[in-house]
């Protein structure tokens, strides 16, 4: 690949905006460039950062999972009530992931069993997820965490401003880049969101392969939900409410195509760093979460706007071709 093609990637672009957010940050207030800030930046970014890891791979398929941030939400709870019922942590912690595969496991055997569209799927058991978890905790919310736990979501690694939160997420980043850029199971991931009819005739197992992924998203879910619970110091019903907004925001920022067969997890990895930064500057400047959200949402919108100009572009060329022929 030539040196311009390479300078005209999204990815490239992408790191362009990381820097100009950084700059413009350190102009903004004289307490964005400290060592403090930028970890508290990261470590509130890390839940999402997480959670946006599945949902590549779910979104490059040509699916997407909306259910994710109550999923996030039933699994703190369930810990919750591990906790009042005077269960140890790492049991609770255990029954969380079990409870975040099983809630993986129903969406996958729903979008994959009935072939239903998976957002219809995801925002009805959204809803479900959400109401269990209220059911279950009400209006109560459970802090009782001890303190090495506690740790999990806002500490920082002995010696480093590096929130043990953003390790954990690292760690993770480099097995899912692994799979997907490396191995033959992720190029038929690639494969499936270009055109899932001709991979089954290849021989690929699609609907095991959807299956899994999903099972998947709800294990990192409940992974998502130790370092919210952690973060907050408390768990309560409504834990990571709107999560889906800035995971999906940072997956399509980074580049991968809503309609599935491409894009790169550095492209999402950069996004969230934007979106992180942006984020810790609109706070600093005094913008409150709800108006925070609108710049999320305005991102995304955005973001889906220059993708479908380009599509459009890309078509209109493949036709303008086919006509000289």
């Amino acid at each position: 690949m030539k040196a311009w093609t390479r300078l005209l990637r999204w990815e490239s672009f992408l790191l362009v905006i990381l820097i100009a957010t950084l700059i413009m940050g350190a102009q903004v207030s004289p307490y964005f460039a400290t060592s403090s800030n930028i970890s508290i930046a990261l470590a509130g970014m890390a839940p999402t950062a997480i959670v946006a890891l599945p949902m590549t791979l779910i979104i490059i398929t040509g699916e997407i999972d909306i259910s994710v941030g109550s999923m996030v939400g039933l699994c703190a709870s369930i810990m919750a009530i591990c906790l009042e019922q005077h269960l140890p942590i790492e049991t609770a912690m255990l029954v969380g992931v079990a409870v975040g595969a099983l809630a993986g496991l129903f969406n996958g055997l729903i979008i994959v069993g009935f072939g239903l569209p998976s957002l219809v799927v995801t925002i009805g058991t959204l809803a479900l997820y959400r109401g269990i978890a209220q059911i279950l905790l009400k209006e109560r919310g459970v802090s009782d965490f001890p303190d090495w736990y506690q740790e999990l979501g806002f500490g920082t690694v002995p010696g480093t401003p590096v929130p043990w939160s953003v390790l954990v997420f690292l760690v993770l980043f480099a097995g899912f880049a692994l799979y997907l850029h490396r191995t033959y199971g992720g190029r038929a991931i690639y494969a499936i969101g270009n055109n899932k009819v001709a991979v089954e005739y290849s021989g690929i197992n699609v609907r095991q392969k959807m299956l899994v992924i999903f099972i998947l998203s709800g294990i990192i879910c409940s992974v998502a939900a130790i370092i919210f619970t952690a973060y907050l110091a408390s768990a309560r019903s409504d834990t990571a409410i709107g999560l889906e907004l800035p995971v999906i925001t940072a997956v399509v920022l980074g580049g991968v195509n809503i309609f599935g067969g491409s894009g790169s997890l550095f492209g999402v990895l950069v996004a969230l760093l934007v979106l992180a930064f942006v984020k810790n500057i609109l706070g600093l400047i005094g913008m409150t979460p709800e108006q925070q959200d609108i710049v999320t949402g305005a991102v995304l919108v955005g973001t889906l706007v220059v993708f479908g100009g380009i599509r459009n572009l890309n078509d209109l060329r493949v036709f303008m071709r086919s006509r000289h022929l």
